[in-house]
């Protein structure tokens, strides 16, 4: 494929390490390029893993590394392509945690959403997501691959429990594991579909002023779905990644904070008018009509004063001529987000203990 600058999407995106002061171990990137595939954009997230233990470095090397083996495929063939990209992306991480012994155990979960012309292609591991703003239905297509998530699949704990469970961010896949690692394909959009159902939904067809996020458990954590909802709504694209990383600071922000949002253009060609711009353009409108009224009555005292002079004044008789009369112109969801059964899994013990199945240190760790 071939880089280019010019994106057929509109493209947000910020991120901030958060206000408990510790190192911005997110990290992410959107690449644009096109091939006979037509116009492609690429956004990947990674959340770093590990703190002190080089997580940074896992989150760099992740986003490196799938844009640049995503870059060098024709796009013909997106989930295959992710699939090598993650994969080799995962084992390069190991590999240099292995060969530095101050990165042991670093990794970095992973979102990827990609673009190939109005067809959504997605992939995650760990608990970064990946949503959709579809005509005011908000959906979460991506699961979080966590110890709280798959209990709550298992009935084990319900939701009100996993929110605040010690194991909350023990991530059970993520970039740098020993094992190959295992993207997650699932894109959930419909009510009660399975795994398989899901699979199938790649590729999913988008439409004008569709809205796509991407983002790290940071903001999740802090600002519920139906908040982010409400913000992609109201504010314009190049300002709701800075409003929802604000509110999330101001309810502590007590981990790094990743926003990335990639928006379908009208058919027009513009930007989703936020409903601030829309009243603002009202408000413009009724002025213009009203300044129209004014000239307007204006304009009829002057004439109906010059009648009045007229009576007083001598008048010259003048021939009628026919005059043709012109008219001006007048003009006159989403569906419940299904999460499936996951795959059968050990348990944990200390949240912060290492396990060979999962991370060894949650996502939201305060080591500096």
């Amino acid at each position: 494929m071939i880089k280019t600058e010019r994106p057929h999407l509109h493209v947000a995106a910020n991120s901030h390490p958060g206000m408990t002061g510790k190192q911005n171990e997110d990290r992410y990137g959107v690449s644009v390029f096109k091939s006979d595939a037509g116009p492609q954009v690429l956004a990947v997230l990674c959340d770093g893993i590990g703190g002190h233990r080089a997580g940074e470095v896992a989150a760099e090397m992740g986003v490196s590394l799938v844009t640049e083996v995503v870059g060098a495929s024709d796009g013909s063939q997106p989930l295959e392509t992710l699939s090598a990209a993650i994969v080799q992306a995962s084992q390069a991480i190991f590999e240099a945690s292995r060969a530095d012994h101050g990165r042991a155990g670093m990794g970095a979960t992973c979102a990827c959403a990609w673009v190939i012309g109005d067809r959504l292609y997605t992939a995650n591991l760990g608990d970064s997501r990946i949503y959709l703003l579809r005509k005011g239905n908000f959906v979460q297509l991506t699961t979080d691959h966590t110890w709280v998530q798959e209990a709550m699949d298992a009935g084990i704990i319900n939701g009100e429990a996993g929110a605040d469970h010690p194991n909350a961010h023990v991530i059970r896949r993520y970039l740098g594991s020993k094992a190959p690692a295992e993207p997650d394909f699932r894109l959930w959009f419909f009510e009660g579909e399975d795994d398989e159902a899901a699979r199938m939904n790649q590729g999913l067809r988008l439409l004008p002023e569709d809205l796509i996020l991407l983002c790290s458990d940071g903001l999740t954590d802090l600002v519920s779905d139906e908040e982010v909802r409400a913000v992609l709504e109201r504010e314009r694209l190049e300002k709701a990644p800075d409003v929802l990383i604000g509110m999330a600071n101001e309810r502590g922000g007590h981990d790094n904070i990743t926003v990335v949002l990639l928006e379908v253009p009208r058919k027009d060609g513009g930007a989703k008018d936020s409903p601030k711009r829309r009243g603002a353009l009202g408000c413009l409108v009724g002025l213009a009509a009203l300044i129209l009224l004014i000239a307007a009555a204006l304009l009829g005292l002057r004439w109906w004063s010059g009648r009045l002079e007229a009576q007083d004044t001598p008048t010259v008789a003048v021939q009628p001529t026919e005059q043709a009369v012109t008219e001006l112109p007048c003009e006159p969801g989403r569906l419940p987000t299904v999460t499936p059964i996951a795959p059968e899994s050990g348990t944990t013990g200390e949240p912060g203990a290492p396990q060979p199945s999962i991370t060894p240190w949650p996502t939201d760790t305060r080591f500096p």
